[in-house]
Order: structure tokens, then sequence, then C-alpha cells
């Protein structure tokens, strides 16, 4: 492939830093690896002089076989890793760590849960908490952030800060390092070690940074010891495509990089080579409402191609029915399944969506992992009350909702396998409000007896408060309360026109089934399949049709998205998603979800689109 000149002029910049702003399709994979061929052959560096860092093992194994298969060779000296690995080597020859010394993932989770187990904190999903409080652990070490100065988003402050400090000793007890770890380490070290660190500087004379978009502070920091006093610093990135802020990563770093080196060269790669001309006009329009960036357009080299169609459908149902139909109607003219992808904000909520699609056996692969709100343990409870409702006594069942909402009743007062409440009002024989309670619960359990699965649900849910319930476990975890809502509003309408409790029931179980099959056929076989992906995880992919669904106010842009920088975020979100089609891109929302209204997303007005329809 011919170079265009933005290109050439990134591939032949020499000495000192350079910044590349590459956008979507610009070709920056090219240009890295030309620059890499051009510095070893026209410069005379040597190869082993030259480091070459991704994000991820992936990314640096197909950067590694793109420069080889360009050099008609199969080995180099050049240096291609990912931040961890590079620093994970210079922290072997100084400290003489091993591989031995990396605590995997899995040891990571049972040290939490080991932790959380000790201090006896309640949680209701285990993974979901232990995920959580693992990726503030990360967000502390990245940002080099004092734990004093953290509040966390997951539990009170001080539970937080005892359970970081515990994780700590427990690792370094075991002799253990984390992931986050090899980045302190290396900046310690460079900081106290400016003998170790010269060596380094004098190892790696040319670093060449990609996606330099998703750096964190730390990262940064150690890159910056690593290229001075040279500073051949070489970053290729988009700040539009900015999108891992709860990582750590800002692009403020990519933004202030002329202020940190004053002296260096910025080149532009304007020239879009994957996405049609409509929409990249499109996706402009959106991504310059943002005011912290650098000011770009991107411009298609291919033809206008089709026009964006956004569509608005009175309800979910409705919407999901047509994207469906849409994906058959284009397979049947010849686009493979594996050319379109569907992308979302997040997987939750995402679950009518995939059972229509799998309603029309529309093959499909999930990028993240399945949801299953069948699997959930609000799901669990409102099986619990229906199942004691219908006559079943399992001491399991009762623990499960006894005190959901608080009933302040005892799990000492169910001393046998089957319950009987006769006994459990026994048991509080001399406490009159606490018969009262028990004696409401039994009416309540009468009354669901005999309902169809949709109003038994809607009566836990006001009628006993199952509610307020998780209104109060959100207050107490500091969650947003809507999110589970989200998920129970889900389960609710999956119960809508279910004519008894057997019938939803069986619906329920087949849906488990037919999302664990489909998770093993996604693993096993590289069949033809529709990419079904959060918006997060479709960065760096292309298809020729991309749809993107839900797009809603309190969607996208998440109702997270409160502060300026947070809805900035949530538009580089969208402009990423808007980008990985090719050939046509379609945009749909609903105005009624779970009997609520909504309002498409601000996004859509301000990319004010040829084509709108409204689907009645």
């Amino acid at each position: 492939m011919q170079m265009n000149q933005a290109q050439q002029q990134a591939v032949c910049h020499q000495d000192g830093p350079m910044l590349v702003l590459a956008g979507p399709g610009s070709g920056k994979t090219l240009v890295i690896t030309e620059r890499i061929k051009y510095l070893i052959e026209e410069c005379n560096i040597a190869e082993n002089e030259i480091l070459v860092i991704t994000f991820t093992k992936a990314a640096a194994n197909e950067m590694k076989e793109r420069y080889l298969k360009k050099r008609k060779t199969s080995h180099t000296g050049v240096n291609f890793g990912t931040f961890h690995a590079v620093f994970f080597t210079i922290l072997k020859h100084a400290y003489h760590f091993t591989a031995g010394n990396i605590a995997r993932e899995e040891i990571r989770f049972q040290f939490i849960k080991e932790i959380l187990h000790r201090m006896s904190v309640e949680y209701e999903d285990e993974a979901e908490f232990c995920s959580d409080i693992l990726s503030e652990i990360s967000l502390i070490k990245g940002s080099r952030m004092e734990l004093t100065n953290y509040y966390s988003i997951s539990c009170p402050d001080e539970l937080f800060r005892a359970i970081y400090q515990e994780y700590h000793n427990k690792l370094r007890r075991a002799k253990l390092i984390d992931f986050d770890d090899m980045l302190v380490l290396c900046y310690e070290l460079f900081r106290g070690r400016e003998d170790i660190l010269q060596i380094w500087q004098k190892r790696f004379r040319y670093i060449l940074i990609d996606e330099f978009q998703d750096i964190n502070k730390i990262q940064y920091d150690i890159i910056r010891m690593l290229t001075s006093p040279e500073n051949n610093l070489f970053i290729v990135g988009d700040d539009d495509q900015s999108i891992y802020r709860f990582r750590g990563a800002k692009p403020e770093i990519m933004l202030n990089f002329p202020l940190d080196y004053p002296d260096c060269r910025k080149v532009i790669l304007d020239k879009n080579y994957r996405s049609t001309s409509n929409i990249l006009t499109a996706s402009n329009r959106l991504i310059q409402y943002n005011q912290n960036r650098y000011q770009k357009t991107n411009v298609s080299v291919k033809g206008n191609g089709n026009e964006i169609a956004i569509w608005h459908f009175n309800t979910l149902a409705e919407e999901n029915k047509m994207l469906s139909e849409e994906i058959v109607k284009l397979h049947r003219t010849g686009i493979p399944y594996k050319e379109m992808a569907v992308l979302i904000r997040t997987t939750l909520g995402s679950g009518a969506m995939i059972h229509k699609i799998m309603e029309y056996n529309i093959p499909f692969r999930m990028k993240d992992k399945i949801p299953n709100i069948y699997d959930h343990w609000i799901l669990t409870d409102l099986l619990a009350y229906i199942k004691i409702a219908m006559g079943h006594t399992d001491r399991s069942l009762y623990l499960q909702i006894i005190n959901r909402p608080k009933r302040y009743i005892s799990r000492d007062a169910f001393d046998q396998p089957n319950v009987d409440l006769d006994a459990v009002k026994d048991y509080y024989e001399d406490k009159n409000w606490m018969l009262e309670r028990i004696d409401q619960l039994e009416y309540d359990l009468a009354l669901i007896n005999g309902m169809k699965p949709y109003a038994a649900i809607n009566y836990i849910r006001r009628g006993i408060g199952y509610d307020d319930y998780l209104k109060e476990y959100c207050d107490n975890r500091r969650m947003k309360a809507e999110e589970l809502i989200d998920i129970l509003d889900e389960i609710q309408e999956s119960a809508k026109g279910m004519k008894d409790v057997q019938e939803w029931f069986t619906y329920i179980e087949n849906c488990r089934e037919e999302i664990k099959r489909q998770a093993m056929e996604n693993s096993m076989n590289d069949t033809d399949s529709v990419t079904i992906a959060t918006m997060h995880s479709s960065k760096g992919l292309e298809f020729h049709t991309v749809f993107i669904v839900d797009a809603n106010e309190g969607i996208t842009p998440h109702k997270k998205a409160v502060l300026p920088e947070d809805l900035e975020e949530e538009r580089r979100l969208f402009y990423v998603a808007m980008t990985r089609a090719k050939n046509s891109l379609y945009i749909l929302s609903a105005k009624e979800r779970y009997n609520k209204n909504l309002q498409w997303s601000r996004f859509i007005d301000e990319i004010k689109a040829t084509e709108e329809k409204d689907i009645k």
C-alpha cells in the first residue's frame, strides 16, 4: 500500500518526540511498522535499541508479525511487548523475579474473598463485588494516588482502605506481585536507582507506543524517565478514542504531550480507509461537540455510501424485532453474518435483544461474557418467594428471602430442613411485633399463590417492598439503584404474557440452556455469526454493517455520566461505535422500555443525519 503524505511524514521522522494523531481506519499500524523499517534501514539504528509498546499481547504479536512480513524475515531484534511485559523484564533483572512471583487472576480473587470473609463483609454477587474492589485497587496504583485521598465507590471508605491494606500484605507475605505492582515497582526502581535507569535508557533509545490515548499516569511517568534525555518518543493514538477513564486512562495525558515536550512534532493522519463518507461526516459532527480534544476532521477515501439509518420505535420489543428482521434481510442479500455487529452500551439490559435474535435463529458470538439475568441473585430471590407461595418448605428458600426486605427474623428460627411457620411463631411467642411480621409474610405468600408470574413479581416488588430493599442495599454498597432496578424490570418483562408460573419456569430454563450452548459454540467454532459487543470491546474492530441499539438517554450517554468529562467520554464511546462501520450504520432507539418513557439519545440530535424514521 502506497503511503499518503502525512503517513510518509510520520515514518520519516528520526530523532526527538513526535505525536501522531491517527483517526479511525487511518493506517496507524502501517505507519509504525514502516517507521521501524525506516529507522533500521535509513538511520542505521540497531534493532535491539528499538522498543515498540502496545496495550495487549495480541496487539504486540500482530504488530510483530506485520513487521516480520514486511521485512520478509522470521526473526528480529526489535522489542515488541506490552507495558507489563516490558516493565516485568526490567524487574526480573533488578530483583530476579520469575513468572512464579506474578499473582494470577484467580489468586487475586481468592485473596479478596478471604479478606471479605474474615471481615464478615456482606454482598450478594461475590464475583461482581470482588471485581469492583480489584478494579479500584488497580485505579489507585495506576494513578499513583494516596490511599487516604481515595473515596471508594464500592463500599465505605474505611472498609475499602482496610481491604486494600490487607490485600497488599497478603501479596507481600506470599512473595507475589500483581500486574499493577509491576508498574509501581518499576517506577520506584527508576526513581531510586539512577544507574539502573541509565542502563535501560541506553538499551531502548527509540520507543514507539501504539494506542497512546489509553496510557495511565504511572505508565507515562515511567516512559518519560526511560526516554530521557534523548526523548526519542514516537506516540500514535487518537484522543477521540480515549474510552478507559475508569481504568485511569485520560485523554489529558495525550492533550498535554506538547506541553511536556515543547519541541515535539505533530502529524495528523486524517485519511480514513475504512468508512464511507456518510458515516465519517456524521461521526465528525458528533465528536466536535467535545471541547477537550485536538481539533481535526477525518476524510474518507471511499465514496458516500449508504445513508445512516436512524430508527425510532414505540417499544423495545418492536426495536428488537426490527433489528432481527433487518439482520436476516441483509444476510439474504449476501452480507455474511460475521460482517455484521450489534453494539450495546453495557451487557445489562441486553437479554431481551439476545433472546429475540435467538428466536430468529441468527448465529451470534459475544465479545463479552454473555449476560444471563436468569443466573442473577435477584431472580433467585423472586423464585424463592414464588416457590414458597406454591408450598415449597425448603429452609434454603426461606433463608434466601426472609430479610429481603428487612423483617429482623433470625436465621436461628429456622432450625429444621423443612420450614413450618407455626414453629417460627413459637420461636417468637413472647414478641408480638415479630408475630405480626410473620403473619404479614403468610398473608403476602397466600396472595402470591395462584397469581400469574408478572402479577406475582409486581406484588413482590410493590406490595412486599422488594424494590425498597434493593434501594437500601444499593445505598449500603454505594451503587446506583437504577442498575438493579433495570435487571428487575427485565426479569419482570420476561414474565409478561406467561399464563402460569410453570410456563415461566420452563422459559427460564430454556433460556439458560440456550445461552450456555451459544457460549460453548462461540468458544469452539469459527462460525459465520453476528458479533454482539459492548462499545468498549468493539474498539479496534470493523464490520460491513453496524447496529447501535438502545440509543436512548440514560443508556448512551449512560445515567452515570454526570460531570462534563464523563459526558465527553460517553460521546467518545459513541464515536468509537459509529466508526466501526465500513459501509452501513444503523442507530436504533425505543420510546418505551419496561413501562418507562425514554428520550432518544442527545447524540442522535448532534449527528443530524439525513435519514431519520419513526417506526410505528
